[in-house]
């Protein structure tokens, strides 16, 4: 059963006047030179769709901006830090327009970056990182707990989980969930994998293939499955090797030790995959 959001959103800024919409009091209302609103600190989101924004700009110069964006006054100066409507705002700066529609609210840093928050990992939209970083920001900034953040954003508790424990994979791995070259199920998948070498190694070769998620589970479940059937006789300073050479090199890595001497094993997933590994070599 979906959880109905129970904190702030747009709807505390900007009075519903019925039912699917949401419309200011026409006294509430001004407008004010966009090149005096700055950018809300706390956005969530990192990568906006360019061709969406086209399309809303082109919408703005053929019919205006027909919900306005929400303010607050900065401190500092007479400008102004926009709350909510970065789309609106981004896409009227992309039309040329001089001036915006506004709601001026008095609102502290604490309410500024739940609204931010909140509106933002609502929406459909927004990418697993994107929305995990969303979370994390409401758990560590407002010291919510996850069943808190799960009624703030109307979502179960264990969906709020699942999409913080994205954020233990490496960097590169988080960067192709938000550029949408893995979706946020075959990064789950990965985090079963125990290191974070072996990790990159399985993302890069699962995108390779263009593996659905399924067959990813397969492969990490069978790799599991191996890994668990080897006698346990390494040494815990070869596997922490292992690891930082998985690291290092982007790749899996397999260290056979002998009784004098032994082998160092690389992967490769394709002719560019091994050009690669030989620059970083140096052999080429």
């Amino acid at each position: 059963m979906h959880r109905k959001a129970l904190g702030k959103g747009l709807e505390a800024l900007i009075p519903s006047s019925g039912p699917g919409t949401m419309e200011a009091p026409r006294s509430s209302l001004r407008e004010i030179p966009i090149e005096q609103v700055e950018p809300n600190p706390f956005q969530p989101r990192t990568r906006f769709d360019e061709a969406a924004l086209r399309e809303l700009a082109d919408s703005i110069l053929a019919t205006g901006i027909l919900q306005p964006i929400v303010v607050r006054r900065r401190t500092e100066s007479d400008g102004f830090q926009l709350v909510a409507g970065e789309r609106r705002l981004r896409a009227a700066q992309m039309a040329g327009v001089d001036q915006i529609p506004a709601v001026v609210k008095d609102v502290d840093d604490r309410e500024m970056l739940e609204l931010a928050l909140v509106e933002n990992v609502q929406r459909e939209d927004l990418n697993a990182i994107d929305e995990a970083k969303g979370y994390h920001s409401l758990a560590t900034r407002l010291t919510l707990t996850h069943e808190q953040i799960s009624q703030r954003v109307g979502k179960h508790r264990s969906v709020v989980t699942n999409a913080l424990r994205l954020l233990a994979l490496p960097a590169e791995i988080q960067d192709m969930v938000s550029r949408g070259t893995l979706s946020a199920g075959h990064a789950r998948a990965l985090l079963s994998l125990d290191s974070a070498g072996e990790q990159l190694a399985t993302a890069r070769y699962i995108h390779s293939k263009g593996f659905s998620v399924r067959r990813t589970e397969a492969l990490i479940n069978r790799k599991l499955r191996r890994k668990h059937a080897r006698p346990r006789t390494r040494s815990a300073d070869l596997a922490e090797v292992e690891n930082k050479l998985q690291q290092r090199f982007s790749t899996k890595v397999t260290i056979r030790a002998g009784r004098k001497g032994g082998k160092v094993e690389f992967e490769y997933y394709g002719p560019e995959d091994l050009e690669r590994l030989l620059e970083a070599w140096a052999v080429l």
